[in-house]
């Protein structure tokens, strides 16, 4: 009786059993190639290159999987980077393809870990990428040589080369985001969001902001019904219109020069502001 072979059912099973089929080629298969395609641009070479290093990126992405994002993920980010690093090599450098496009490779993974690792915006900085990927590492290091006793942030910092205070903030932001309506505690039914400041104004305040508003627009259409027919004009058509007309347009209208409309705007705007000024200080 021929044993029954094991079914493949997961997706990342399935897909480094694919990519088992490509062979990994040798340096002079690999230089022909890169050579094809740095010259004429030919696609199948392109296509395998990528291929017979596909292992190489899942090998790769394994060294980021304690991030806890999906392998697949890793690896798709890593595939681009690759076909980045095929598109982008020279094959007259002198190096092997891998020794190139691993840089590629661990690009497009860090780029993806820090995209997807927070709401917030992490590793803008060359700093802060630094600190994302080596602060565990060398904090751990540092504690295996102090046998434990040397959990500084500082020795942290001066191993990387960077503040102390980017060393604090980075350790904040890789404990993850936190739901606002998370317990504090659990079963005390009291949420982060309710240990948060209201900064909004209350009834009373609102009220207030109300009142000086319309009391200010009152004051703001009395001082525009006492100018002359023009300047109401200029104000109404150039300054409050949601669409305003230009100073050509207006001048057309009243048959003046474009000049002459613009002094007029501009007195009638001092005699806004010089009435309005009163108003403004006592507030």
């Amino acid at each position: 009786m021929v044993a029954s072979l094991p079914i493949v059912s997961d997706s990342l099973s399935l897909y480094l059993a694919e990519i088992r089929k490509f062979s990994v080629l040798s340096e002079e298969d690999e230089h022909r190639f890169a050579v094809k395609f740095f010259e004429d641009k030919d696609l199948e070479s392109a296509h395998t290159l990528i291929t017979s290093n596909l292992r190489f990126v899942v090998k790769v992405a394994g060294e980021y999987r304690h991030y806890g994002l999906k392998m697949l993920d890793l690896i798709q980010e890593g595939n681009v980077g690759l076909m980045m690093a095929v598109k982008k090599f020279n094959p007259y450098k002198g190096v092997r393809l891998i020794s190139y496009a691993v840089w590629w490779i661990r690009a497009y993974i860090q780029n993806h870990i820090i995209s997807t690792w927070s709401l917030l915006k992490i590793g803008t900085t060359q700093a802060q990428r630094k600190l994302f990927f080596k602060l565990r590492e060398t904090r751990n290091t540092i504690l295996r040589m102090s046998d434990g006793d040397d959990d500084d942030p500082h020795s942290t910092a001066l191993a990387l080369n960077v503040s102390d205070s980017e060393v604090s903030e980075m350790e904040q932001r890789l404990q993850g985001d936190c739901s606002l309506d998370s317990e504090l505690q659990v079963g005390d039914g009291l949420t982060a969001l309710d240990s948060l400041a209201d900064d909004r104004m209350n009834q009373e305040e609102l009220l207030a902001e109300y009142q000086e508003n319309q009391l200010l627009q009152q004051k703001v259409a009395q001082i525009v019904a006492g100018l002359n027919e023009k300047e109401r004009f200029i104000v109404d058509r150039r300054i409050t219109a949601d669409d305003p007309m230009t100073l050509q347009e207006i001048a057309t209208h009243f048959s003046i020069s474009r000049e002459r409309v613009r002094q007029i705007e501009e007195g009638a705007l001092k005699k806004v502001k010089s009435s309005l000024l009163p108003l403004l200080s006592a507030a």
